[in-house]
């Protein structure tokens, strides 16, 4: 191997075409985006990557070292933090990948970016467990952002540019890595506010998991295109010509909405893209900055809704009370030309940069050394409070409950003695508690809101004052885990109910043990368990629980060790109940519709999940349960995420093989005008016209509206579509969806 020296320097390393360029064109862009640049500290850590990766390939067959190149651009041009980031970027895999060591990184680069390297490779171990949750992990990762945000800053350029260039990959890594994506880095994204990474995250991770969903949408969007760029610019055209005459600075324009994003409304609101009117919202950005800025925020406002009405319940105002991660903006929704509802953003372009670029537009680079500011500090506030549970198992629980409150709406409300607190809507006062202080949560007896005793489980408003009534005696109601929302009042909740149970669980074995002396029993640990399995417990914790909570006789089980028999054993035992198949005639015929890593494999016994009820033409992916049946799930299904990252070693590849008479069942919810004759219509669609089994067929109706559920057998996904196509053209009806349960 050539020494450091000559690697780093140059002498002995010649980077040839087209990496020269590629070195040129990454610092052109560290000049441009950059507050400084120390360009031969880039120059080496290029140097080392280029020939640390030298005869590495990606799957694609692309040399290596295109990957931390590409990481690197991204840091430089879209999160703009400082050289010591660009030189991560460039190096993220070396330590892990290749013969150099992290002490030697920490000589030739310094220890900061040693520790940036450190708490890089500490992440890519997150998800390398079998289980997501693992907790050392996880503590991993919240350490590394603890230490210094530009780790994961850095991690979210890496994790943008793999999921760029993940159609090179398996489909089961596909799959797992996009479901990684949107459970983890999507949302943390959010959080730390970099609004453009994170919808790209969410678009290319949506794209893997559920292609005939996004690809609909971008059509959609792309067949309106002409006549959503032709609405703009009538409703920008009269607002543009009254800032101008009233003397601003300013850029307008309209900007679509992720594809994500509009798939989610789609889905909760249970509505086709065409019904979906608000995918793009107008965007006003001030050039004017500081308390000026401010005020010219609230004038542009103030000429906005003079020029259209207003809705008043979708004014927000951001400025005054900024968002958790930072962003900053005054929204209102007005009724533009033919009645539209359209969302106007005003804002400075201060403002614009946090919101696009989040903690990273607040970083400061200080004397050498990677600061952050008060912001900053708010932002990684919750990274603080998960580590002060010392509790290793509320780990997992974090990652479970990861992305509970990152995407929702928040409120504010007030201390008695003014200071405004930010919480997730729907928090309560058990939550305001926990925020302000784990004690002040634990000793809650009551709270007033307003001035007003509410009950624990009021559901908090924008703009209440909050007062919490404590007592030193007082200890958490473990009923409070059912309608409290944020992490740490459910971590601090559940720390305290494991504890009491830890707690039970020693009392009901030290009331074991006694008895056990007395009776002169000797039980190993394992007959411990064969026995608490006789007495249908899990474990022998769960056993010792009930002893001590005295659901369970101690004698009982003296007397099933001394006898080997309890009324118990004579119960018929309730097998799991298998998941539903609802392939109805392939049951029977022993026909498979799959192929599964692609082979059609005989003696595998194949189930469909009723939780999303796949059929052929869905995407999907087998998991392989305990039993030896791979049960079906679609990508997009509410347990995929839980299987394809919890269990990537059970996960295979499927892909649907053409097979005539098997049926699948679906289910359809239609709604539309009620009339006379209109049960009689749909049902002449799906069973003579269609020639389509119906299960079942419900209708409801109520103020002349109708909305029925039809259960049916389809061969496949684009009989599925015939079908709700010639459903939509019956007079009357305004809407078919389809549904998974």
């Amino acid at each position: 191997m050539l020494k450091a020296s000559a690697i780093l320097q140059g002498p002995g390393v010649t980077i040839v075409p087209p990496f020269d360029a590629m070195l040129e064109e990454l610092l052109d862009e560290c000049r441009v985006n950059l507050p400084k640049v120390d360009e031969d500290m880039v120059r080496r850590a290029f140097r080392l990557a280029y020939w640390a990766h030298r005869n590495d390939r990606r799957v694609s067959g692309e040399p290596y070292v295109t990957h931390p190149i590409a990481v690197a651009r991204i840091v430089a041009q879209h999160i703009r933090l400082d050289d010591i980031s660009v030189g991560a970027a460039l190096l993220h895999d070396v330590v892990e990948d290749t013969a150099f060591s992290l002490e030697f990184i920490r000589e030739e680069f310094g220890s900061t970016m040693g520790m940036l390297i450190d708490g890089l490779t500490k992440i890519g171990g997150v998800f390398s467990s079998r289980e997501l949750g693992q907790a050392e992990n996880v503590r991993k990762l919240m350490l590394s952002m603890a230490q210094d945000i530009r780790v994961i800053l850095v991690k979210f350029a890496d994790r943008l540019h793999n999921m760029q260039t993940i159609e090179s990959l398996p489909r089961a890594k596909q799959l797992k890595a996009a479901t990684e994506t949107q459970m983890l880095y999507a949302p943390l994204a959010h959080r730390f506010g970099l609004q453009a990474i994170k919808n790209e995250l969410e678009d290319l991770s949506l794209r893997i998991l559920d292609r005939a969903s996004y690809d609909e949408i971008v059509r959609g969007l792309k067949a309106s295109r002409q006549e959503r760029e032709s609405y703009i610019r009538q409703f920008i055209g009269p607002l543009n010509a009254r800032l101008v005459e009233s003397g601003f600075e300013f850029h307008i324009y309209g900007r679509s909405k992720n594809v994500y994003s509009i798939f989610r409304k789609m889905k909760t609101q249970n509505k086709p893209l065409k019904e979906i009117y608000d995918v793009f919202a107008i965007r006003v950005v001030l050039k004017s900055a500081g308390r000026l800025g401010k005020e010219e925020c609230w004038r542009v406002y103030s000429i906005i809704t003079d020029l259209y009405k207003p809705l008043p319940e979708r004014f927000r105002d951001f400025i005054s009370v900024p968002k958790s991660n930072g962003y900053r903006s005054l929204h209102t929704t007005v009724l533009g030309p033919l009645g539209r509802r359209i969302e106007v953003q005003i804002r400075t372009q201060e403002m614009h940069e946090v919101a696009e670029r989040g903690v990273a537009a607040h970083w400061k680079y200080k004397e050498g050394i990677g600061g952050s500011d008060a912001r900053m500090d708010q932002l990684l506030q919750w990274v603080r409070d998960l580590m002060e549970n010392p509790d290793p198992e509320q780990a997992t629980e974090f990652v479970q409950e990861f992305n509970l409150n990152l995407y929702t709406e928040e409120i504010y409300v007030f201390t008695p003695k003014g200071d405004l607190r930010t919480l997730p809507s729907g928090a309560t006062p058990i939550d305001f508690a926990f925020q302000i202080h784990t004690d002040i949560g634990y000793q809650c007896i009551g709270a007033k809101v307003n001035g007003k005793m509410v009950p624990l489980s009021h559901v908090l408003k924008s703009g209440d004052q909050v007062e919490i009534i404590t007592s030193k005696k007082k200890t958490p109601n473990p009923d409070w885990i059912k309608f409290v929302v944020t992490h740490k009042a459910r971590s601090r909740i559940r720390h305290w109910i494991n504890v009491k149970r830890r707690e039970a669980v020693s009392k009901g074995r030290g009331l074991w043990e006694k008895k056990a002396r007395r009776a002169k029993l000797e039980v190993t640990e394992s007959e411990l368990l064969r026995y608490a399995s006789k007495l249908r417990y899990t474990n022998v914790g769960q056993m010792f629980y009930e002893i001590a909570s005295g659901l369970l006789d101690v004698s009982d089980l003296v007397n099933l060790v001394r006898t080997g028999s309890t009324k118990n054993e004579e119960e018929p035992e309730t097998p799991d109940r298998p998941i539903r198949d609802f392939r109805e005639s392939a049951r029977e015929s022993g026909q498979q519709a799959l192929l599964i890593n692609g082979e059609r494999l005989a003696g595998v016994a194949v189930a469909y999940a009723s939780c999303c009820n796949p059929i052929p033409g869905d995407a999907v992916f087998g998991y392989a349960s305990r039993a030896g049946t791979i049960n079906i799930h679609r990508t997009g299904c509410r347990n995929a995420s839980n299987l394809l990252v919890n269990h990537p070693d059970r996960i295979h590849a499927c892909d649907w093989s053409r097979q005539k008479d098997v049926q699948f069942i679906v289910g359809l919810r239609v709604r539309g005008e009620d009339r006379v004759g209109i049960v009689n219509d749909l049902t002449t669609v799906i069973s003579r016209n269609l020639k389509t089994n119906i299960q079942s067929i419900t209708v409801d109706t109520e103020d002349g509206i109708f909305e029925g559920t039809i259960v049916l057998f389809v061969s496949d996904l684009a009989h599925l579509q015939r079908l709700i196509r010639r459903l939509k053209n019956v007079k009357g009806v305004h809407g078919v969806y389809r549904f998974e349960e």
